[in-house]
């Protein structure tokens, strides 16, 4: 019987929950997590509307890229579509969990999907994050060097760019002494010993830290293996804001604006002037990428794609790209199919729906 934990750490997997940004409030909004999983809905809002759609085909979890709670509530009394919501949820038995920013900080997240959608190739982040990595030194006998170490690798350390299985290893002496309580491995208790060893260091996701931990523990023939885990600055290539990618063939601008309102399904993008540039390699970002604006252009970007800009940001971009904004929903609406791809590929037998609810609450007349 599958539990809504297992779903929900389905998608922990793809994007942690530590990855989510401070404002934000992913996870799981209400239901407990070893309520039965029955049937998923998948949406990119949780409205009403999309709860009276998991009642009537049978679904106990309502996975969603937004939040239905974004900030605190001191009431629930209905006098919002929130809090209605919420009460509907909760009456009905239904969990409701939230995949926010987390999924839009990974590389196989929400940008990842546009670039699928528009064709680009050659995918970098945009901006990657620091303080996202971290080193991991241990101490282990020659012996058990080559065990652990692809333990470790399994688990996913060792990744530094285009290669894995990276690592490095130093011979020198380790001395311990263990107690009356002790079982040493090597030596005996109450004795001192003195011990060739590989100082071992790998570098591994901080948010990975306790499955790390978890099998060098496993894995390390000492009862007590000796340890360090060190905060390392370097940015993460793989995590963080906006992403940039490139068309195999440069495309016009008018031919550009097209492929997008194609695309993203829609009949109107606000954009600048057109430059009389061709169009090849794009930066991009699901959402409100606003703050991403310096980086596309200092990335020597020909386009920008996203979404929220106001009528005076358009002003700051000053000829040195083309910024397309289609619309916050238009550049998220593809994330429920990344949710629908990752608990299927793990899960194939459990019932799962692509909302058919367009939550989208902006018209154009």
């Amino acid at each position: 019987m599958l539990k809504i934990k297992d779903i929900t750490s389905c998608l922990e997997e793809l994007a942690p929950l530590s990855l989510q940004e401070s404002y934000d409030n992913s996870g799981l909004i209400c239901g407990q997590p070893d309520w039965e999983a029955k049937a998923a809905l998948l949406s990119l809002d949780c409205t009403e509307e999309i709860v009276n759609e998991a009642i009537e085909t049978g679904c106990n979890l309502i996975i969603a890229h937004h939040p239905l709670v974004f900030s605190g509530l001191k009431k629930i009394t209905g006098s919002s579509y929130v809090e209605r919501a919420l009460i509907k949820a909760i009456q009905h038995h239904i969990a409701i969990y939230a995949c926010h920013t987390n999924l839009d900080n990974v590389k196989q997240g929400v940008n990842q999907k546009i670039a699928e959608k528009l064709g680009l190739r050659d995918l970098k982040v945009l901006l990657p994050k620091q303080d996202q990595l971290r080193k991991l030194v241990t101490f282990v006998p020659g012996t058990h060097l080559h065990s652990l170490r692809q333990a470790l690798f399994e688990q996913g350390a060792g990744h530094i760019g285009n290669y894995d299985s990276c690592s490095f290893g130093t011979e020198g002496t380790g001395t311990f002494r263990g107690n009356e309580k002790s079982r040493p491995f090597l030596g005996k208790p109450m004795e001192l010993s003195q011990e060739a060893e590989v100082r071992l260091e790998l570098i591994y996701e901080t948010a990975h830290e306790k499955r790390m931990l978890e099998t060098l523990r496993k894995n390390h023939p000492y009862e007590e293996p000796a340890f360090d885990c060190y905060p390392i600055s370097n940015s993460h290539p793989e995590i963080g804001s906006g992403m940039l990618g490139s068309f195999e063939s440069a495309l016009t601008e008018t031919e550009f604006l097209n492929l997008l309102k194609t695309q993203l399904k829609t009949n109107c993008i606000r954009h600048t002037s057109k430059l009389n540039k061709p169009i090849q390699l794009v930066a991009f970002c699901g959402g409100s990428g606003r703050f991403l604006l310096n980086q596309a252009i200092a990335r020597k970007a020909d386009a920008f794609v996203t979404a929220d800009f106001k009528y005076h940001d358009f002003f700051e971009v000053e000829g040195k790209l083309l910024l397309a904004d289609p619309g916050h929903f238009e550049t998220e609406q593809f994330t429920p199919e990344i949710f629908y791809g990752c608990i299927q590929n793990k899960f194939p037998k459990f019932a799962i729906r692509l909302s058919k609810i367009n939550t989208n609450p902006i018209h154009y007349f």
